[in-house]
């Protein structure tokens, strides 16, 4: 028998979802237990997980942070419009934790989704470590890697964190457009970082378009944006502008019938909220214009 952070295992292997570092006195104080079984949290389909990474890569981020007393505080958090407020309670409804909580400035009106240090020790974390799953982008990965270090060095102090000379990379990039396309994930990934970044619509002269518009490259590696070329099979030119803003947009005939059959006809997890309403909008327009009509289309009844 032996201890791991918090859970105690008979024999001679690890648990499939082991707690990372220690769970704190003060979080068992406000009457929670410690998860001991979590089987129910290995259901969680893959894709849903995949879906998630990129969403959070899009529209999320993790917040370290020091409190009055000079401690950590770790939070990721997921920040949406408050008319995208179902999109939250999908999530939470799948992860049954974090907390949904709704801001409603008269001028942006937003709800978050927050986990908390203990439902990243203990859920969320050991999730992405046990399917290989990890962020593309450089701030999400660059705040990963510092909390698992924390975490896992049980770090209290915020001033100890400068005194830190190197942070371990706990998942290596892909150096290549054909790696990303290559990561088991990606598709999925893909999904949840067009519910966040993505945008299908009509131009003036009625040509639908997909794309992900002016992306800052100080957090998005050109090779990641590469690699939407390859998945859908497109010559356009990724557009650079500035040195430091880059764009994919696809907007023929061809590439059109693409885009519709990675969403609608792959298998992938859906587009949920606002997003998945955008989506539907734009395929009608498609439908009901001269050019499209021999597209093949989802059924939209």
């Amino acid at each position: 028998t032996y201890v791991t952070g918090c859970l105690i295992y008979e024999g001679n292997s690890l648990p499939l979802l082991a707690t990372i570092g220690t769970v704190s006195t003060g979080a068992l104080k406000k009457g929670r237990k410690i998860r001991l079984d979590k089987e129910e949290y290995l259901s969680i389909p893959y894709q849903f997980i995949a879906f998630l990474v990129g969403l959070i890569d899009g529209d999320g981020y993790i917040s370290i942070t020091k409190t009055t007393k000079g401690f950590i505080t770790i939070r990721l958090v997921i920040c949406l419009s408050l008319e995208d407020i179902s999109s939250l309670e999908y999530i939470f409804s799948v992860l049954k934790i974090g907390k949904i909580q709704i801001y409603r400035d008269i001028k942006n009106p937003i709800c978050k989704l927050t986990f908390n240090k203990t439902d990243l020790q203990e859920i969320i974390f050991p999730l992405l470590i046990h399917h290989n799953i990890f962020f593309l982008t450089e701030n999400r990965r660059q705040k990963f890697d510092l909390a698992m270090f924390i975490l896992k060095n049980e770090i209290k102090h915020y001033n100890q964190i400068s005194q830190t000379k190197e942070i371990p990379t706990i998942f290596e990039l892909p150096k290549t457009a054909l790696e990303y396309l290559s990561l088991a994930f990606f598709k999925n990934w893909l999904v949840g970082f067009t519910n966040a970044e993505g945008s299908f619509c009509i131009k003036k002269n009625n040509d639908g378009c997909f794309q992900f518009p002016a992306c800052g490259l100080q957090i998005i590696h050109l090779q990641l944006f590469e690699a939407f070329k390859l998945l859908f099979n497109t010559k356009r030119n990724i557009s650079i502008e500035m040195d430091r803003y880059i764009q994919f947009s696809v907007s023929s005939k061809t590439d059109i019938q693409t885009v519709i059959n990675f969403f609608s006809f792959s298998g992938l997890h859906p587009l949920i909220g606002l997003k998945n309403i955008q989506y539907f909008k734009w395929l009608r327009s498609l439908q009901n214009s001269i050019r499209y009509k021999n597209l093949n289309f989802p059924s939209l009844t």
